[in-house]
């Protein structure tokens, strides 16, 4: 009877269960994602390139 009472007592702690979460985020060894390269030196590239195309062929229509 006595070890319901306890264990009902350890369910029923919060300060216990944070303190396990806390022990368990502590030694979680799981190694952090690598980040993520930026995708806007690409799209502004790809853009400059566009734009440098369209220019070069606006000059050639105006000169032909």
């Amino acid at each position: 009877m006595s070890e319901n009472n306890n264990d009902q007592q350890q369910q029923m702690d919060p300060a216990g269960s944070t303190m396990m979460f806390q022990r368990f985020v502590k030694e979680n060894t799981e190694p952090e994602p690598t980040p993520k390269r930026p995708i806007t030196p690409y799209i502004l590239a790809g853009v400059g390139a566009v734009v440098a195309i369209g220019i070069i062929v606006a000059v050639v229509m105006m000169w032909s």
